[in-house]
């Protein structure tokens, strides 16, 4: 009998959820038992349900083939087999808070991959190296909740992984004011460019919401713990622009920060080089060793040669300088899918297992 803990995926379908399904191929300490997705694809086999759309350059798992894709919607259903979800849903926000909710009622720890619930006071956000303690919420949302074992936690923005980690690792000279652009790949938009040529040899200079979320989540992120909730931190001060380009994966940011106190170039470097976080320390199986890369090339990091960098969940970043309006300039990278997505979601689910939070039924 199997000792890994039984995950559902709810919205398997989806390009996210595709990503969760190969992610959790050959899982040391997860296996997939249950899909569900909409009322259309449910009955079906998972192969039957996304042969046609597989988005992904590796093969479709044997594992998951013949799993029977059920209704998303019939909650007690799906959480009745497994011992927590990851939810990757594609509806209004309203309805993904209720239904991620009525999941957790149900006893079901929720790794959410969504937006709708990152707001909710006592709803842990985590990039797992930067603020684990937020996990404390989950006591407090509990209770709100009426359960004692079910609980929602959710992941930041996957525009915001490319520069946050950087700016987290120098926080104790009190970054006051950061202007970031981020150039961001179709992928983030669930997308390949069969799905939508009009991106081949083009720039779009608008991503509906980004900008808002990459100026507010750091300041959740870097918030504290107050009553049961988490209260965003006042800084720094962050403006940015979201530019959609033709590429197929990973975010890239151009970053200028001021300081309050600020580090030598070679106290940066040796930050970005030491930085580690629970995870490292925990030795979690999706945890990068290296959480953030250097690279000393003028030309680097490079979209198509460095988002896969430790199995496209570590950061890298490049062209550290001193500038003349503010104190240094940077270029940062992430895997917008992995780090960003559905890998920084396996990450937070091994964190909140080897923490406890999450226990077989």
């Amino acid at each position: 009998m199997s000792q890994k803990l039984k995950v559902g995926i709810v919205g398997g379908t989806g390009m996210v959820g595709q990503r969760f399904v190969q992610l959790l191929d050959q899982h040391p300490w997860f296996e997939v038992t249950a899909i569900a997705a909409s009322a259309s694809s449910a009955g079906k086999t998972y192969l039957e349900s996304v042969q046609k759309r597989w988005k992904l350059a590796t093969p479709i798992p044997e594992a998951v083939k013949n799993i029977i894709v059920q209704d998303a919607s019939k909650v007690e259903e799906v959480a009745a087999g497994v011992d927590f979800v990851f939810c990757a849903v594609d509806m209004p926000k309203k309805e993904i808070q209720a239904l991620e909710e009525a999941y957790a009622k149900t006893g079901t720890p929720v790794v959410s991959n969504n937006s709708a619930h990152r707001w909710t006071a006592d709803v842990p956000m985590v990039v797992p190296e930067i603020n684990p303690e937020h996990l404390e919420v989950i006591e407090a949302q509990r209770k709100r909740l009426g359960t004692t074992t079910g609980f929602i936690a959710v992941k930041p923005n996957c525009s915001i992984q490319s520069y946050v980690p950087a700016l987290h690792a120098l926080r104790e000279f009190n970054p006051t004011t950061v202007v970031a652009s981020t150039y961001q790949a179709i992928s983030g938009a669930g997308k390949n460019f069969t799905d939508w040529p009009e991106m081949l040899d083009n720039v779009i200079p608008y991503i509906g919401g980004e900008e808002e979320k990459s100026e507010q989540e750091p300041l959740r992120i870097w918030g504290t713990v107050e009553d049961g909730g988490i209260v965003k931190a006042s800084s720094p001060i962050i403006t940015t622009q979201c530019i959609r380009v033709p590429v197929t994966d990973g975010h890239l940011a151009t970053v200028f920060v001021k300081f309050e106190n600020k580090p030598s170039k070679e106290e940066v470097l040796a930050r970005w080089k030491e930085f580690q976080g629970r995870p490292q320390e925990l030795g979690l199986p999706s945890a990068p060793k290296q959480f953030i890369t250097y690279f000393e090339e003028e030309n680097r990091p490079q979209t198509n040669l460095d988002r896969d960098i430790e199995g496209g969940m570590g950061v890298s970043v490049g062209r550290l300088r001193e500038d003349s309006l503010y104190d240094f300039k940077f270029v940062g990278l992430s895997h917008n899918t992995l780090r960003g997505a559905a890998g920084g979601a396996v990450l937070i689910a091994e964190l909140l297992k080897a923490e406890g939070y999450i226990q077989a039924k």
